[in-house]
């Protein structure tokens, strides 16, 4: 029994240890080892990410996520560090981020408290509203939805935020879960649902390329304001610290303004709200 403190106490260092060594084990130390960081992405998020025509990733959140590739290369000392990329859904990409199967997630995930919960958040990326398309030749305000079939991208907050608002303004529609934003506006240019629910700019980009544009209207209306950021692994402060200094370093040199137009159109200009989100997130060194 005189012993026992001693065994404490090895044991006690041995977890100490075991503790300290897994969470040096962070995203920077695995990418220094492998050669890699593994960035997720989803293709049905344009213009924030989705496929370019050569099949390759594109959009404001992944040329964000490039630059904190180049940040990670100078970081680990490896100018060869490669950016693997793989293609998420809406449902499973917290999932996949929380088994350890990717490093960041590069596409319009909005930091929510529940999402805190399993991951961690960059600086905020971008500022967004949950709003409608209609048909031309249908229902035209919120409140005529009452009765009527409304659809929205599954497993995303905007399914969420519909269905709040429906609910507060005591308006019983039916809400149809799609699988993707293309199947949505199929569905609704076919005459299958009355309206269809998303973030603003993702629904502006999918009526301006619809060949059914002339037949499909944007609401005015917002239900709500979402704060996009790049989720990251819980608890590695080493990677969240390299990735806040990445965008404060873009939002200080205005290099952000590039992005905006190199995915948005040469015709975007940051929103008032868009630009304080800039200028307040601008750390300095």
């Amino acid at each position: 029994m005189r012993f026992a403190p001693h065994v404490a106490a090895i044991a006690a260092a041995a977890a100490a240890w075991l503790d300290l060594s897994g969470a040096a084990a962070g995203v920077l130390d695995r990418a220094r080892d492998a050669g890699a960081i593994r960035l997720g992405y989803r293709a049905d998020a344009v213009p924030f990410s989705s496929d370019d025509a050569g099949g390759l990733p594109g959009g404001y959140s992944v040329e964000l996520c490039k630059s904190v590739v180049e940040a990670a290369r100078a970081a680990t000392g490896r100018a060869d560090l490669r950016a693997e990329w793989r293609r998420l859904g809406a449902e499973d990409r917290f999932e996949a981020l929380a088994r350890g199967e990717v490093d960041l997630l590069c596409s319009a995930d909005t930091a929510t408290l529940g999402r805190r919960e399993r991951a961690d958040f960059s600086l905020p990326t971008f500022v967004s509203g949950a709003t409608l398309l209609y048909r031309a030749d249908g229902p035209s305000t919120f409140e005529a939805l009452a009765g009527q079939r409304v659809g929205v991208r599954a497993g995303t907050t905007t399914e969420d935020q519909l269905r709040q608002g429906l609910a507060r303004a005591g308006i019983a529609a039916e809400i149809v879960p799609v699988p993707s934003h293309e199947e949505g506006m199929r569905r609704l240019a076919a005459g299958e649902l009355a309206a269809y629910s998303g973030d603003g700019p993702i629904l502006l980009f999918q009526l301006l390329r619809s060949p059914d544009r002339g037949r499909l209207k944007l609401s005015e209306l917002a239900l709500g304001v979402e704060t996009y950021a790049l989720a990251l692994p819980k608890g590695d402060d080493a990677f969240r610290l390299l990735v806040d200094r990445t965008l404060a370093r873009l939002y200080r040199s205005l290099e952000i303004e590039r992005v905006l137009v190199a995915s948005f159109g040469t015709e975007a200009h940051p929103s008032d709200l868009l630009r304080a989100l800039y200028v307040i997130n601008a750390l300095s060194e």
